[in-house]
């Protein structure tokens, strides 16, 4: 393959999408935890082709904002059709690039080594195109594949300017493509908008090489479907299921158990180590890393969150923390943004835990709310137990010490601190600082008022026999 500096590519993603029935970008349409074009640009990272120019159309700028600013980007402000947006994304590409690879927006099911593939076959035959094309049991939809009596591209047909007997061919266009760019700015120029669309076609241009004496390769998908576009809401599904089905092939190949795959949903960003067993109804987003010998699920949320060795996380939703190694959670914990749960940590069932570090062996194991707070090693926390960390304008921080014990339904007040070895007693509310080796006592003193249970029935029912006589 040719240095990478001399490969440019561009993605084509200024269509609305009517189809979609949606006020979102058909670009942005999301897609197992992406943009639905953000899947392409990744293919075509990994594949060595940079820079890459996307031709923007519809709600441009919001578009831009989404797939940021890493691509360059080219505005087509009216579409009139593709051979007019690889028009408009020519001058974006740097001077020293000799081949351009061209795809649409909107099929995400493209890897690497398709993109790879094309541009071998490019060079090796010395091309001047080179298009993917795919021999399909219903080519309904796409452009029929045109050729002479020799088997040579002569050119392409879009399906509403086919003839019956066109309408007939199976092999269709697949809309990837590799160019020479000196080819392609000397072509698009002379393209026609004289069809039933009344649009400028890229298809159009291989037939305009082909007529020049120009050569042009075609490299044919052995999976038709890693070309399929996604035009409504039930392809957007079926190439979600594809794309899951992918990822999750990949990680099973690499050492990672998966027990139903039919249940597990895991995003293609996210990576997991050897040996971790992912049980049923697990869901895996964004940039989370899971590390060694883990225990997922079931039924179990992990997003933008990393993960040590030897974990067991099940029944509980994680949202932008970070668990070390050997840190079991669950069930029915809710962990959210900012919280580090240190090495063996235990947590349990209806905890929540936000913006806290919890040290290391720490226990928290039922009932409780920790928010803005730093917990020491080897604490204990009671069940029932709230840092108050809200003043109704302003968060406060907690702060616990090592080997604290905190007894059941304390309400720790904060600002406060509880120094190392501190104990505090079971329904207290602290206000103030507890120091080291200190016991904690908050709460008023017990009462017991012999016979007042008796005393209280009769008062009711003499009240009861009044009103009756009175009546």
């Amino acid at each position: 393959m040719a240095e990478s500096r001399k490969i440019a590519g561009i993605v084509l993603a200024a269509g609305k999408g009517t189809r979609m029935k949606s006020d979102t970008p058909k670009a942005l349409m999301p897609l197992l935890g992406l943009p639905l074009t953000a899947h392409v640009l990744r293919a075509m990272e990994t594949a060595g082709i940079e820079p890459i120019v996307v031709v923007i159309g519809h709600r441009a700028e919001e578009v831009r904002a989404a797939l940021g600013e890493r691509y360059r980007y080219a505005l087509q402000a009216e579409q009139l059709g593709t051979g007019h947006a690889c028009l408009q994304a020519l001058p974006e590409l740097p001077p020293e690039v000799q081949t351009v690879v061209v795809a649409p927006g909107d099929s995400p099911l493209i890897t690497h080594e398709a993109f790879q593939a094309m541009l071998t076959l490019h060079q090796n035959t010395q091309a001047d195109a080179t298009l993917a094309t795919a021999v399909l049991e219903d080519p309904t939809g796409y452009g029929r594949i045109l050729r002479d009596g020799h088997g040579r591209v002569v050119g392409i047909v879009e399906e509403k300017d086919a003839s019956p007997e066109q309408k007939a061919i199976r092999e269709v266009c697949t809309s990837f493509y590799c160019f020479e760019v000196s080819v392609l700015r000397e072509m698009l120029p002379r393209l026609s908008n004289q069809n039933a669309q009344g649009e400028y076609y890229l298809t159009d241009v291989i037939g305009i090489i082909a007529q020049a004496g120009g050569k042009v390769a075609t490299w044919q998908s052995p999976d038709p479907a890693l070309l399929m576009g996604v035009n409504n809401r039930w392809e957007l599904a079926q190439a979600a299921q594809a794309l899951r089905m992918r990822t999750l092939k990949h990680l099973a190949l690499e050492g990672v158990t998966i027990v139903d795959p039919a249940t597990t949903y895991i995003e293609p960003t996210v990576e997991v180590g050897h040996d971790t067993v992912i049980e049923p109804n697990t869901h895996l987003k964004g940039a989370t890393r899971i590390g060694s010998r883990c225990t997922l699920g079931p039924d179990l949320v992990l997003q933008d969150t990393q993960v040590g060795d030897e974990c067991h996380l099940f029944r509980s939703h994680i949202v932008g923390a970070q668990i070390e190694s050997g840190v079991s959670v669950g069930p029915f914990a809710h962990i959210r943004p900012g919280t580090v749960l240190k090495q063996g940590v235990r947590v349990g069932d209806f905890v929540e835990i936000k913006n806290t570090q919890v040290g290391e062996g720490t226990k928290v194991l039922h009932l409780t709310y920790l928010g803005d707070a730093i917990v020491g090693q080897e604490c204990n926390i009671g069940a029932g137990t709230i840092t108050c960390n809200y003043d109704g304008q302003r968060k406060h921080q907690t702060v616990i010490g090592n080997r604290v014990f905190v007894g059941s339904h304390a309400t720790l007040i904060a600002p406060v601190t509880i120094h190392d070895d501190a104990y505090i007693a079971a329904a207290s509310p602290i206000t103030d600082d507890v120091p080291s080796e200190a016991l904690a006592i908050a709460r008023c003193r017990q009462t017991n008022r012999e016979g007042w249970v008796r005393r209280k029935r009769e008062s009711i029912n003499a009240q009861g026999k009044e009103g009756a006589t009175n009546e």
